[in-house]
């Protein structure tokens, strides 16, 4: 009688208890993840808090200490894995000499694609990415939004059901970002699980259906943007109030009164819009100067510094 595929093969990504260290260094300290089909899930982080190593992990480049990560149940580094994942990285990975059909029809074969299969792979890829006018053009005479679009056809080329999307917007037009967005949600509308890194939170709060936020190697928040709001702040309302940046005591009284201080912005989470009045009263006798002040309900940046202290660009 024949059994049935285990349970965990339909899970696109499973990662139990991943350690890795270098040295000293312990960059991802057990670690445990899953993403099922068809989601979006935000990963985000702070610079140096061990993101770069999971996702390393998860496409095979790093071999993890301890733990495992899995690819429709198969190991990361395996070639099964590979086949199944899409990995397009923050760097361009292009050919600038080659036409981006030349591109294409070498990323292609590198997958093992040939004859009509890579055709009708290109002809899906151009069009995806809406390049098909600009197919027979050399790579290094492309715009940045191009070359960005590009670079992320070429990672899909073998059609891939789980794509992991690095920083897809980095250094392109607010046109392009449009245009990315949408190849995003029609890889989706396909059924595509993706798994999406980026330094800008509206991207996150657009296009991710749960949020990861890493830092200090480890998972320290995990669901929607409203579960997130909700778990950090309840219901209470964020104030921005921006301080003038010569006072050199900013800092220190603004983590006094519970706030966070980023780039001459200070951060209170209030139970009432009331509270303002005191905040108010007590910068102006301690010296402060505020130059602007803004009540709004938090957000997921406002989230993520609350968590981590820190900026999502540090």
């Amino acid at each position: 009688m024949a059994t049935s595929a285990p349970a965990s093969i339909t899970i696109p990504l499973q990662i139990d208890s991943v350690v890795k260290r270098f040295g000293e260094v312990i960059a991802v300290d057990g670690i445990s993840l899953e993403v099922h089909e068809r989601a979006c899930l935000g990963l985000l982080g702070p610079n140096g808090a061990g993101k770069s190593t999971l996702i390393r992990s998860i496409v095979g480049r790093v071999r993890p200490d301890s733990g495992s990560v899995r690819v429709f149940g198969h190991p990361a580094s395996s070639p099964a894995a590979r086949q199944e994942l899409g990995w397009v990285p923050q760097e361009l990975a292009l050919y600038p000499l080659l036409t981006g059909r030349e591109n294409l029809d070498a990323f292609g074969r590198y997958q093992g694609l040939r004859g009509k299969a890579l055709r009708e792979a290109i002809q899906w890829c151009l069009e995806w990415a809406s390049l098909s006018d600009r197919a027979d053009s050399v790579v290094k005479t492309l715009s940045g939004g191009m070359r960005r679009r590009l670079n992320m056809a070429a990672g899909m080329i073998h059609r891939p059901r789980l794509v992991l999307l690095d920083e897809p917007t980095v250094g392109v037009d607010p046109q392009s970002r449009n245009r990315i967005f949408e190849m995003v949600e029609a890889l989706r509308a396909e059924g595509t699980t993706v798994i999406y890194t980026t330094h800008y939170m509206e991207e996150a709060e657009r296009l991710c259906d749960s949020i990861a936020i890493v830092d200090h190697g480890r998972i320290i928040a995990q669901g929607t943007k409203d579960e997130l709001v909700a778990q950090s702040f309840g219901s209470r309302s964020d104030v921005l109030m921006r301080l003038d940046a010569a006072a050199p005591n900013a800092a220190a009284w603004t983590a006094s009164r519970g706030g966070t201080l980023q780039d001459g912005v200070a951060h209170f989470p209030v139970d009432r819009p009331s509270d303002i009045a005191s905040l108010l009263d007590a910068a102006a006798r301690d010296g402060l100067n505020v130059i602007d002040l803004v009540l709004r309900r938090p957000n997921l940046e406002s989230v993520f510094l609350q968590l981590t202290g820190r900026d999502l660009r540090q």
